[in-house]
C-alpha cells in the first residue's frame, strides 16, 4: 500500500513488478549518464574561451556523437520489448477469476467453481473499524492464492473502468461488451490494495480494490466454506 511521502514504487510482491522495478533503475542510471554528459559538455563550453582548430570539421567526431545515441536507446529498447511480451504472456493459469467493473463498485467470479461470486463495496465512513483504511477498504476481499499462475478476465457493465493494482504491477482497461485477460503471480502473503484508474463517473473515488493474498492451503478451506 502506498504511504505519506513515499515517491518512489510500492514494495513489488510478483515478480514481474521486480522486473519492472528493475528497468526503471536501469533507464534512470542511462538518463543520469546522459544528463551529466550534456550537462558537463555546456558548462565546459560556456567556461572554456579556447577554440580547437582541429574539432572545428571533424568527421569521426560527428560520427561518434551520432552512433553513441543509437546504442544507449537499443540498451533501453530490449529490455524494454521483453518486458512488453512478459506482461502479455499467460502461462497455463492454474486458477482463473473474472472482474466485472460497475458504477462504482466490483463484482468477482470464481469460474472455475460453482456459485462463487460476489460484490466489492467500499465501506463507507460511518462503518469503518479503528484497523481500515479510508477509502481503500471494501466488505468483501478478492481472495487469491499464493505462489500460483492466475488468469484475470476483466470486463465492465457500464462504461469503462480500470482494475489496477501497483504492487504486482498490473493495471487493464475493464471496457463494456469485450473481455481483457492478464496474468497474476502473487509471491507474498498480505493484503493489497488498489484503485480504479479510469474516470468513471461521479463516484469513480469510490470503487477500491482489495486482494487477500493466502496459502493454497487456507484458499482451498476458503473455497470448500461456500
Amino acid at each position: 500500500m502506498n504511504t505519506w511521502m513515499n515517491f518512489s514504487f510500492q514494495d513489488a510482491s510478483s515478480p514481474l513488478m521486480e522486473q519492472l522495478m528493475f528497468f526503471h533503475d536501469h533507464a534512470m542510471i542511462i538518463l543520469i549518464l546522459i544528463t551529466t554528459s550534456i550537462m558537463y559538455m555546456l558548462i565546459n563550453m560556456l567556461m572554456n574561451k579556447m577554440i580547437n582548430r582541429n574539432m572545428l570539421n571533424h568527421q569521426n567526431l560527428e560520427m561518434i556523437w551520432t552512433i553513441s545515441p543509437t546504442f544507449l536507446l537499443i540498451f533501453i529498447a530490449l529490455p524494454s520489448i521483453h518486458l512488453l511480451y512478459l506482461m502479455d504472456e499467460i502461462n497455463n493459469p492454474l486458477l482463473t477469476i473474472k472482474a466485472i467493473g460497475h458504477q462504482w463498485y466490483w463484482s468477482y467470479e470464481y469460474t472455475d467453481f460453482m456459485n462463487i461470486e460476489f460484490d466489492s463495496y467500499m465501506i463507507t465512513k460511518n462503518q469503518l473499524k479503528l484497523n481500515s483504511f479510508r477509502l481503500l477498504d471494501v466488505d468483501n476481499n478478492m481472495i487469491l492464492p499464493l505462489n500460483t499462475q492466475m488468469r484475470l478476465l476483466v470486463s465492465s457493465t457500464d462504461v469503462i473502468h480500470s482494475w489496477t493494482m501497483p504492487s504486482l504491477g498490473k493495471k487493464i482497461d475493464a471496457i463494456p461488451g469485450r473481455l481483457n485477460q492478464i496474468s497474476l503471480n502473487i509471491k507474498r502473503p498480505g493484503l493489497y490494495f488498489g484503485q480504479c484508474s479510469e474516470i468513471c463517473g461521479a463516484n469513480h473515488s469510490f470503487m477500491p480494490i482489495v486482494i487477500e493474498s493466502i496459502p493454497m492451503s487456507f484458499f482451498i478451506k476458503w473455497i470448500n466454506s461456500f
